[in-house]
């Protein structure tokens, strides 16, 4: 019989921090369907895949006009993306683009993670959103109904550092009043998320590797070594 969630005396980590796009937010519409959907309007004749492949090669570009992608609202970086996605540099269909990211309907939650993050909370282990964004992102979790979730929500366009610059981390570990050996970071980059957060001395869990869903991040936090027992029975 599975243990209580709760069995624990205390949690193994005091806060969880979660980065949003890719972990916690999950795009409801594949990039290059969205990207065609307005560009076409523009003369853009592209397949989805010459889209897709011209979308990676820009965001893996680097980024040479400030030191951090997400400046603000991110206008510039994303403009520099649409652009260099679709051939086309119609400032009409940049801010087609742009407006479509900043609605809710474009975002969904990953699979139980209200639930999840939701019995954390009850077990009295603190959470907070980690995550290189711009300015969007804030009203993005509140239209979703999930910034009550957070104690804190730190976003590197207002804090002037982006993962995997360990500032980032210090800073959510400042707003939660903890040490870093209380704390976990859970991310899908390995770079960002797991080097950065253990360059800040936290420990981390890669998304899609170390943990798959975000009930198997609160049964490791609130189970421990118990939890990895269970999901072997």
């Amino acid at each position: 019989m599975p243990r209580s969630w709760l069995s624990l005396s205390r949690p193994a980590y005091k806060a969880v921090l979660v980065d949003a796009a890719g972990t916690l937010l999950v795009p409801s519409e594949r990039t290059a369907d969205v990207y065609l959907r307005y560009a076409s309007k523009y003369g853009v004749d592209l397949s989805e895949q010459e889209v897709l492949q011209r979308f990676r090669s820009a965001y893996n570009t680097p980024w040479g006009q400030s030191p951090l992608r997400y400046v603000g609202d991110g206008r510039p970086f994303w403009r520099f993306i649409v652009q260099q996605s679709t051939g086309c540099c119609s400032e009409a269909l940049f801010e087609e683009v742009y407006e479509y990211y900043e609605q809710p309907e474009a975002w969904e939650l990953a699979p139980g993670a209200v639930q999840a993050l939701s019995k954390l909370r009850a077990a009295g282990v603190r959470l907070a959103v980690v995550s290189n964004f711009d300015t969007r992102l804030r009203p993005i979790l509140a239209a979703l109904n999930v910034d009550s979730l957070f104690d804190a929500v730190v976003v590197s366009a207002e804090v002037g550092v982006e993962k995997p610059n360990p500032v980032i981390f210090e800073s959510a570990l400042q707003q939660l009043g903890l040490r870093p050996s209380e704390v976990v970071h859970v991310g899908d980059d390995r770079r960002n998320d797991v080097w950065g957060a253990r360059d800040a001395g936290v420990a981390a869990w890669l998304w899609g590797v170390d943990v798959h869903s975000f009930d198997q991040v609160a049964r490791r936090v609130l189970l421990g070594p118990a939890a990895d027992d269970e999901e072997e029975e």
